[in-house]
């Protein structure tokens, strides 16, 4: 969610109710015919049958800094469904596989974003720690590498971790940091470990969308409470405080929420007295056209009896529409807490403090570093740290590390020495001073108290990754766009290094030159170099576009390599490797949303090889082809779910394979179409493929299809769709590429970095 090493994107962005529609009878002809001449404005043509009409929303909310991954996985106008992900993932493993096996190949040393942290209280030295979307990990080397603590098969989504005095390990799924760029998947409740994470069982709250903390009784290692968050998505369900006295096996909620959509984020017991038990609550919830992070459920609780009766505290701490609230218990100073409100907007609301458990607190002097850690997502962080031995000294979350050493009088931000977006922090009782720190770049340890002295660490292999980009002419170059990391590669330094920051996205290997490479972070602001990347020009401005979207797509041409496409709202071409662009198109979309919203995008492009036919998808379900580079332009499919690819047959610019995104909830909708007669009429070629967003298609020769979806890889064959390959953790696999020469596939996961496999 960063712009670059020293500062981020602030867009202003705000969400659109988008167009959901049917797929137009096969053998339609697909209307609306378009003259392009470079430029104009588009003409009314004929919607296709069965596709909708955008409709106007005044209630929208603030939809900063960026909704990609959310908008194309939910269907146009409806949220996400609930159990979208695992139910889909059921109907993954219930497929047959073939094929041989994934080899993950880094990145280990980039790390990706951490939920929570955990130590082993009978092993020192060992640490857990949670990644978003990558599952369980274990170090035994005090954070400096790490180990799968996790099944590979089970859901990689991570909220909380948490051990009891006895060595169990407990694992909450689901993250309950609402996505921003990147899409917040729900988890499948809370599991439970004996052997350090080597086996797990399932021990309930199935229902509970994400869990946002867990807190084990340090006297009784069977009683836990769980922070049951609730699905961003979808209202009901498992919300509030659980108790459970028998390490899982059953629960009772112990503390309602108000509303559907109050979720319980945190709970923790005070360690001066493990009875007094506080807990936050918070309203929060994500549809297609609205975000709301924040409302009158939200707020502090304290039970003084293990969790059995609570009571809502106020004494000066916002009582009224709050956003989220990170809550810090001193150990050192009974009755000393803090708290740190973000406002409904998002924005730093206060940090306050009291000395009496909470009942009444003052308001501490604001802060312009506190104020600008938040940015404009405080819902992202609301969490806050204090020093065991010291109640004075605290760190809370944020964009950088903040710190106090008074209390709250004074803080400093630490943004070099660690990455960016605090979320996990822990102390370790058997060293003093040390701490770990969990964040979107890893785990950092620091035996400085948390004041300087951090160390990476080294082995870390959970990079989210949005695409890949290979080379046939070295096997050993792999780059690619990574989450809150920037577009990284495997040559010029580490394997790997990040050659350009913000948020990676699309990235480029010229085929004929590995040395000719092309990056590009977010909405679409894109670099080229000839020198691997060492050093990088700009090419944004050179291309027209009114609106470029989160992950803005630019190809090569299968020819020609110099020749490029780049797709805003107009399909931009250049013809010199990326120095000029001209646009070929007028806009391809039904406009822009509600305000300045940045969609009604292209999202993908695929020229043929006859030099003349060019594809285009965009992100409000329409595709489009011209036959003479951009002179004539038509609509041959509308009122379709978000286009994530087009391929296009190499033998046959008329043929080409269209996959739609969108969790379809068991609708008939499909996710990959054909068509053989540029797109006047359409097959579905869904068939048994998961009921989940297919993220991208590749063509093999004219026989063999491969499906990127969010849960694995899967190949076309008679019978129907087989899972593709062992050794794929059950991760969302954003991007594929295929090296021709050495008949292979490289795979972007979004949460457990690069895989390869080798193809017959």
């Amino acid at each position: 969610m960063r712009t670059g090493r020293t500062g981020r994107l602030r867009a202003a962005a705000v969400a659109v109710l988008a167009v959901a529609g049917l797929l137009a009878p096969a053998g339609h002809a697909a209307g609306a015919a378009v003259h392009a001449a470079g430029a104009g404005t588009q003409e009314a043509g004929v919607q296709q049958a069965g596709a909708g009409t955008q409709e106007e929303d005044d209630d929208a909310g603030p939809a900063a800094p960026a909704e990609y991954s959310y908008l194309q996985k939910a269907v146009p106008g409806l949220p996400l469904p609930r159990h979208a992900y695992d139910t889909a993932a059921a109907q993954a493993e219930a497929l047959p596989a073939t094929g041989g096996t994934w080899q993950g190949v880094g990145p280990t040393n980039i790390g990706g974003r951490v939920t929570s942290l955990a130590l082993d209280p009978r092993h020192p030295d060992t640490l857990y720690a949670a990644a978003a979307s990558g599952g369980v990990w274990r170090s035994t080397d005090a954070g400096r590498t790490f180990a799968p603590a996790w099944p590979e098969r089970g859901t990689q989504a991570m909220g909380a971790l948490a051990t009891a005095p006895d060595g169990t390990l407990y694992a909450g799924t689901g993250e309950p940091n609402p996505g921003g760029g990147s899409v917040t998947y729900e988890g499948t409740g809370v599991y439970r470990s004996t052997d350090q994470g080597r086996s797990w069982r399932a021990v309930g709250l199935r229902d509970s969308g994400a869990v946002g903390a867990l807190a084990v009784d340090p006297r009784r290692p069977r009683r836990i409470l769980a922070a049951a968050t609730g699905s961003l998505y979808n209202g009901g369900g498992d919300r509030g405080v659980y108790l459970s006295d028998d390490a899982g096996g059953s629960w009772r909620r112990v503390l309602d929420v108000p509303n559907a959509f109050t979720g319980a984020v945190d709970v923790q017991r005070d360690p001066a007295d493990p009875d007094r038990v506080y807990a936050v609550l918070w309203d929060h919830r994500r549809v297609p056209d609205r975000r709301t992070y924040g409302g009158t459920g939200s707020g502090v609780y304290r039970s003084d009896d293990g969790g059995r009766h609570w009571h809502r505290l106020g004494g000066g701490l916002p009582t009224a529409d709050s956003g989220r609230v990170g809550l810090g218990v001193a150990a050192s100073a009974p009755g000393r807490l803090y708290a740190l409100v973000g406002a409904t907007d998002g924005a730093f609301g206060s940090f306050l403090t009291s000395a009496d458990h909470g009942e009444h607190w003052t308001k501490l002097p604001d802060s312009a570093v506190l104020t600008d850690s938040q940015s404009s997502y405080s819902w992202w962080f609301g969490k806050v740290w204090v020093d065991p031995a010291d109640a004075g000294h605290v760190h809370a979350a944020g964009v950088g590390l903040l710190t106090t050493e008074d209390g709250g009088a004074t803080w400093t931000s630490e943004e070099d020495a660690v990455h960016a977006d605090q979320h996990a922090m822990i102390w370790d009782p058997r060293h003093p001073g040390r701490v770990y720190l969990g964040n979107d770049g890893g785990v950092y340890r620091s035996d400085a108290r948390g004041d300087g002295g951090w160390t990476k660490a080294v082995y870390e292999p959970w990079t989210q990754l949005y695409t890949v980009a290979a080379t046939p002419q070295d096997p050993a170059r792999i780059s690619g766009g990574a989450q809150d990391n920037g577009s990284i590669r495997s040559w010029g330094g580490d394997r790997f290094n990040e050659y350009l920051g913000g948020d990676g996205l699309q990235n480029l290997i010229d085929p004929t030159d590995p040395d000719r490479v092309y990056a590009c972070y977010q909405y679409g602001n894109c670099f080229r170099s000839t020198d691997g990347g060492a050093t990088l020009s700009e090419y944004t401005d050179s291309t027209t576009a009114e609106r470029r979207n989160w992950l803005t797509p630019v190809q090569f041409d299968p020819v020609d390599p110099r020749v490029l496409y780049y797709g805003g709202d107009r399909l931009n071409r250049s013809a010199d490797g990326g120095a000029t662009w001209q646009p070929i198109s007028p806009d391809l979309t039904g406009g822009p949303g509600r305000d300045s919203y940045p969609y009604g995008t292209i999202t993908t492009v695929a020229a043929a090889r006859d030099g003349r036919t060019v594809w285009a998808g965009t992100d409000d379900g329409r595709v489009w082809v011209t036959r003479d580079l951009g002179v004539h332009w038509t609509r041959v499919l509308s009122g379709q779910p978000w286009v994530t690819r087009i391929a296009v047959d190499p033998a046959d610019p008329a043929t080409a394979y269209v996959s739609l995104s969108g969790y379809r909830s068991g609708s008939a909708q499909p996710h990959l179409l054909r068509t053989r007669d540029a797109g006047a009429s359409w097959a579905d070629l869904s068939g048994n493929l998961p009921q989940a967003p297919v993220n991208d298609v590749v063509l093999t020769g004219r026989n063999t299809l491969y499906a990127a979806t969010d849960q694995g890889v899967f190949v076309s064959g008679r019978g129907g769709w087989r899972r593709l390959g062992g050794g794929l953790p059950l991760v969302p696999v954003s991007d594929i590429t295929y090296d021709p020469a050495g008949h292979r596939l490289v795979a972007a996961t979004f949460g457990r970095g690069f895989y390869t496999l080798r193809t017959p």
